[in-house]
């Protein structure tokens, strides 16, 4: 990412629960189940302008459920398939630690494990964001908490239809805006 770049809003998407069915210790693609409609909401922020970025927990690293490199795979993956769909994520970024895991190296509390607002605002600082007209999307309280912490609106996805979900936060959003 070059520093000349326009700013541009961001969405940070939440992996397990939004972009794919939250099964749980995710760590292969044989275990993922993508969310439906997923790739159209994508596309529709990509043509709103938007960066899109996947943020999420991954405590299967620290359970020794799965390594950081399968996760890595494992995303790189799922960026190629939608990328076939037509539907680019920018960047993603993940947290293996946790407070209860079971491998010493990943037994810690962590910036970057929402409800932290890590990831988002390392995300923030790679990339050229206008905060001001980005926000999260997540299935969890702690995603919700994380936008927060970051200062920008979360959204908490519920298991509808993620591409209308998508659409009713961008005109939200927009309507935000004007109002501001």
């Amino acid at each position: 990412m070059t520093a000349s770049a326009p700013r541009r809003p961001a969405a940070f998407l939440d992996r397990d629960g939004v972009i794919n069915y939250n099964d749980h210790y995710v760590g292969t693609r044989e275990r993922l189940r993508w969310m439906p409609g997923i790739a159209a909401a994508i596309r529709q922020l990509n043509a709103a302008g938007y960066y899109v970025f996947i943020i999420t927990n991954q405590s299967g690293v620290a359970r020794g459920m799965f390594s950081e490199d399968d996760v890595r795979a494992l995303h790189r993956w799922m960026l190629d398939e939608l990328n076939t769909q037509g539907a680019r994520i920018d960047d993603v970024r993940f947290c293996p630690h946790h407070v209860e895991g079971t491998l010493d190296a990943y037994r810690v509390a962590c910036e970057h494990r929402k409800p932290g607002p890590g990831m988002i605002l390392d995300l923030a600082k790679t990339w050229p964001v206008d905060m001001t007209r980005s926000f999260v999307i997540g299935d969890s309280a702690s995603d919700v908490e994380a936008a927060k912490a970051a200062g920008i609106p979360g959204f908490r996805f519920e298991g509808e239809d993620i591409d209308v979900f998508v659409k009713q936060v961008l005109i939200e959003m927009q309507r935000a805006a004007v109002s501001n």
